[in-house]
This record gives C-alpha cells, structure tokens and sequence, in this order.
C-alpha cells in the first residue's frame, strides 16, 4: 500500500496525460496537482512540499532538465521522476545528470509508472548514505555528498553515494543489479526491465575517474553483478 496521502506534483503539459496520470494516482490514494506549464510547475514545486515530483522534459515556458536542476539547488532531498521519449538515452542520461532520480519512458505502462513511484517514495523515509568512506584513495563524504581524492573535488548525487555506501558495506562479495534494485533504488519489484543502474554505474566510473585516472574502483563481474576492487 502507499504512503498515506503521500503528496505528488505531475508538471506535464498533455492534457490526456496529465489527467491520466491525476486520475491513476488519485486513484491510488495519494495527494496529487497537476501543472501544464514549466515555469507554474517550477513554481509550485519550490513554495509547496511534495514527496514526489513527475516531470515531463518536454514543457511549455521552462523545460523539465531546467526544472529538475533548479528544484535540486533548493530541495536536495526533493524526490524526482522523469518522464522521457521511448528511445531517447540522451535524456535519460541528461535528466540523470540533472540530479533525477529515476525516469519512465514514454509511452510507459501504468504498473511500471506506479512501481518507480512507490520505490522513490518508500525511499524519501530513508537517508541517503550518511556514511564517511575512504577507499582506495577516495575519501566520500556522505553529508556533504562530496567525493575527493587530494585536491581535486567532485559532487555526487544521492544516489551515488547510496551505491558508494552499499558497496562498501559488502564490499566481501559480488553485489547483483536486481539486489541493488531492492536494497538502494527500493523497487518492490526488482525484476522489472530498467538500464538505470547501468547508467548510474556509467556516471560513477567517469566522476571517479576524475579523482583517480584509470585505476580500477568498481568491478563488473560479467552476469553477476559489482564489488569495489580491494582497498591497498
């Protein structure tokens, strides 16, 4: 069951889409409101507490990656879903880049949409990866959501540091994407199709890589999962 009365705000400017949507949440017994308009959505977002916001990328006025990146400098915690074109990685990898959470191409079932919004909100009761972690020459800090190695700094999401975090905690053995599925992005069911684990994966290695060139730090075992290369 959801969270009761959990509040969403759905910035999608489709009419039938944006109704749908209202309807299947409402329906589902959360607190919804809608906006057609990038810059009312922003708005709205910013002056009023949700738990979840849905953002379609493509909006009048202000478009949903401008969206996302305002509401994260404001509310670091705010949870954020996107909506994006069936096929179109290069949103998906943007709207990530943009500190979203999780992202729902279009045209999407309704069962996989009510799947990302139940996990993201199971997950605004819990506190990113609050954890101070040093290993092989990185030190990451989870409060500040920073990983540095020397001198040179870099940002992290929230959810990066969750992966850091669990990682590191089972750092003895090989961590499979279906467990960090259930355990870090908190989906109920773990088996349904999403690259975004790959793609946070692909985002992790390169800011990594900034902080300590090409040595190795997150291993891919071929059809098992990850672990953190040894410490040393």
């Amino acid at each position: 069951m959801p969270p009761a009365k959990a509040r969403i705000l759905v910035v999608e400017d489709d009419p039938a889409i944006l109704n749908g949507l209202l309807d299947v949440l409402v329906f589902n017994g959360y607190d919804v409101e809608g906006a057609a308009d990038g810059r009312d959505g922003l708005q709205t977002a910013l002056d009023e507490a949700f738990d979840l916001v849905i953002l379609d990328v493509m909006l009048p006025s202000l478009d949903g990656f401008s969206i996302c990146r305002r509401i994260r400098e404001h509310k670091p915690a705010q949870g954020i879903l996107m909506l994006t074109a069936k096929g179109a990685e290069d949103d998906v990898v943007t709207g990530f880049q943009a500190g979203a959470d999780d992202y729902v191409s279009k045209p999407f079932s309704l069962r996989e949409l009510l799947v990302r919004v139940e996990a993201l909100l199971r997950r605004a009761g819990k506190l990113a990866g609050q954890a101070d972690i040093r290993h092989r020459g990185i030190h990451f800090r989870g409060k500040t959501l920073e990983a540095a190695s020397g001198e040179t700094i870099t940002s992290l999401t929230r959810r990066e540091m969750d992966i850091i975090a669990y990682l590191h905690h089972h750092q003895d053995r090989i961590v499979s994407k279906k467990e960090l599925l259930t355990d870090v992005w908190h989906y109920a069911d773990a088996d349904i199709e999403t690259r975004t684990v790959d793609i946070h994966m692909l985002k992790l290695r390169k800011k990594i890589a900034q902080l300590i060139g090409d040595r190795p730090f997150i291993q891919t075992v071929r059809g098992e999962g990850y672990r953190l290369e040894k410490d040393g």
